[in-house]
């Protein structure tokens, strides 16, 4: 097990650091809550509720759950800094846990190459115009973080901020559920057998 060290601001971390640190993207309030952006943020709460835990406010502008599945450390976090700046919240996230290695960072958010009910699992690469992963990468200064892509669709001509901001319809909201669910059962693949076995089971096109 990884034990306590400095961290690079030369306080002391608290404890063992986490085996996975999850990032569920999205926007914090209300407004946001159900949107087609937010289903990164449904994955980790959904993760949460399994351990039987709840995500609580942190001085990483985060919302923070842990869990010991298998005995294993498994951090779950919201940034709360909308989604343009997820990246502050993430480098705090990464250095109060004591993420170094960005194999051991998932960061879960929406995708429009992939339609509504699919996933897939990669390691690094581009970033598909998708702001939370730019910023996250600028305050990293990497890409070769993990990821849960979440599928919402493309949207109509001219309507890709409108589109991920707005509630999809009951059908698209059906298959998003069935993702959702998916996505955190990868999350748990990953924690216990490491990004290539989940990529096996749920990078498949015929589920």
């Amino acid at each position: 097990m990884r034990t306590a060290s400095t961290k690079p601001d030369g306080s002391a971390r608290r404890g063992a650091a986490a085996d996975l640190l999850v990032v569920g993207l999205g926007n914090p309030g209300a407004t946001y809550d159900g949107t087609r952006h937010n289903v990164g943020v449904e994955v980790v709460e959904l993760l949460a509720r399994r351990h039987g835990e709840t995500l609580r406010r942190s001085k990483e502008l985060a919302l923070v759950a842990e869990a010991r599945p298998s005995g294993q450390r498994l951090v779950l976090a919201f940034p709360q800094t909308y989604m343009n700046e997820s990246g502050r919240s993430v480098q705090m996230l990464c250095r109060r846990h004591g993420v170094e290695d960005p194999e051991r960072l998932v960061v879960v958010h929406d995708e429009l190459d992939l339609p509504p009910g699919r996933i897939k699992l990669k390691r690094g690469g581009g970033l598909a115009g998708h702001n939370g992963l730019r910023s996250i990468k600028a305050h990293l200064h990497t890409d070769a973080f993990l990821r849960v892509r979440v599928g919402v669709g493309k949207p109509p001509a001219g309507k890709g901020v409108d589109w991920v901001l707005s509630r999809p319809g009951r059908a698209d909201r059906t298959e998003l559920d069935v993702a959702v669910e998916r996505a955190a059962d990868a999350v748990l693949a990953v924690l216990d057998g490491g990004l290539d076995a989940a990529m096996a089971i749920y990078n498949r096109d015929d589920i």
